[in-house]
């Protein structure tokens, strides 16, 4: 069950229960509904609390719904549900409250964080704005300069700092989230806290300076951008509409504009191809390796050194029996027939290339790396990236030729008006030539590294566009 409730003496809590991250799934709306009634109909439950099971509260939509036609209850119907509980209703957080796990909790009457959590609204991130009352109801608890910044960032924002700008109501020093809920709901019933209706509250004053502000920075840095200006436009919905129902009607229009941009389709399949890209299709049970030497000197193993003992890993500056892999700097040596997996560093760019199994591509974004099999076995590659994914490095696998540098290559034999076109054909012959485990790992590199613009998702998803549909890929190219 997603979602079940329990009574707690005189207080009802509803329980979400949707491992690993809580996401906000069908079942888990139709849940909070279910149990959202039972709560009500309970005559013993004077008030209700909302909360999460696991490491955090409700991290954001189900992902695995993205795409799909919804399914009721949406979103904004079960927030307006729960704002509209007849019993005080808190939410108690704990992780991360983001997305519409936010938006849950502002439809709430109370909120209460466990120290270290954090809140925010990332749908930007995704070309999207929230769209289950977030534009509305976060003004009117911050004010217009303060949720404009937030919510066009897509940031997330600690506790504390949530606290002071009124977005939770209180930081608990209980340690769980059933203790502190069941606390406030005990002060509430007392009568010494009093919780608030958040849709109920005044519209926030209309805040010019900010709205002019936050547009000059937008046009300055994401001109190109699409939701970025939706989002503002919902922000000052929340202003000028008479009551809370008609600013939920415009950001409702707002946000399907934007589900229908085509770049939120195009940020949306970067997501996607950011999840596991250090992973080598038909390689199961692999492991990483424990016993790992760094020979010679460069700045990234400083790094590795850092997050080696939360990995559990060991590090070495020298090779013994014991090591599995070797990591060579450039310019760095190893004898002959080392007898483990032999790395080595390849700055892109450069003319260091070694004869070695396997190449790790840098660049000085080092945002990502890339792991290129040359001639060593497939599930050494993979259980070399799992180590490297240990060491807390973003990393890209391939094969045979290293992604990075050939579109570097003809990023460097192409004048700048001619960058992104440069990228897009090397893009298609990468993929022909079979270099990539998934297109969509040429796309993830050229944004996060090669400076490809981000909100087209990516090279060779525009070159694919472009192949196969030309009107929709001038849509998708124009800003």
């Amino acid at each position: 069950m997603s979602v079940h409730y329990q009574r707690h003496g005189n207080i009802g809590v509803i329980q979400i229960t949707n491992p690993p991250v809580n996401a906000l799934s069908h079942a888990v709306r139709s849940g909070l509904v279910n149990a959202l009634e039972e709560g009500i109909a309970d005559t013993e439950a004077d008030a209700l609390v909302v909360l999460a099971e696991g490491r955090t509260f409700i991290a954001g939509a189900d992902i695995r719904e993205f795409g799909k036609p919804p399914q009721a209850p949406l979103l904004p119907d079960v927030i307006t549900q729960l704002e509209a509980c007849p019993k005080p209703l808190i939410a108690a957080l704990h992780g991360t409250a983001l997305g519409g796990g936010l938006e849950v909790a502002l439809g709430c009457h109370y909120r209460v964080a466990l120290p270290g959590t954090r809140v925010g609204l990332p749908e930007v991130k995704l070309g999207l704005l929230p769209g289950a009352g977030g534009t509305q109801r976060l003004p009117r608890l911050t004010g217009v300069e303060r949720a404009l910044e937030m919510i066009t960032s897509g940031r997330f924002v600690e506790a504390e700092e949530a606290l002071e700008a009124g977005v939770i109501d209180a930081i608990s020093s209980a340690s769980t989230p059933l203790e502190a809920g069941l606390a406030v709901a005990k002060e509430i019933l007392a009568g010494n806290q009093t919780p608030r209706i958040t849709g109920k509250l005044p519209a926030p004053a209309a805040n010019p300076r900010a709205i002019a502000s936050t547009l000059k920075q937008l046009n300055q840095q994401s001109s190109e951008l699409f939701s970025p200006f939706r989002i503002i436009e919902a922000i000052e919905a929340c202003v000028t509409s008479d009551t809370l129902q008609e600013g939920l009607r415009r950001e409702r229009e707002l946000f399907l504009a934007c589900m229908d941009s085509p770049q939120r389709a195009g940020l949306i399949h970067l997501f996607f191809a950011a999840r596991n890209p250090h992973v080598i299709p038909g390689i199961e049970n692999a492991s990483a390796f424990h016993h790992v030497a760094l020979i010679g000197e460069h700045p990234l193993f400083e790094r590795l050194k850092k997050a080696a003992q939360r990995a559990g890993t060991t590090l070495t500056s020298e090779q013994s029996d014991a090591t599995e892999l070797c990591l060579l700097a450039p310019n760095a040596t190893i004898q002959a027939n080392a007898g483990c997996a032999v790395v080595a560093l390849k700055e892109v760019g450069t003319d260091n290339d070694s004869d070695t199994p396997l190449r790790l591509v840098i660049a000085a974004n080092d945002s990502l790396v890339e792991l290129t099999k040359i001639s060593a076995e497939p599930l050494v590659q993979q259980r070399a990236a799992l180590t490297l994914k240990a060491l807390r490095l973003n990393v890209v696998v391939s094969q045979q030729q290293s992604l990075m540098e050939t579109m570097h290559a003809a990023l460097q034999q192409s004048s700048a008006s001619e960058a992104r076109s440069a990228m897009e054909q090397a893009s298609l012959r990468i993929a022909q030539e079979g270099f990539c485990y998934r297109e969509s790992d040429i796309d993830l590199l050229a944004v996060e590294v090669l400076g490809y613009p981000r909100h087209l998702g990516g090279p060779h998803r525009q070159a694919t566009l472009m192949d196969t549909s030309l009107p929709a890929a001038r849509q998708e190219a124009s800003p």
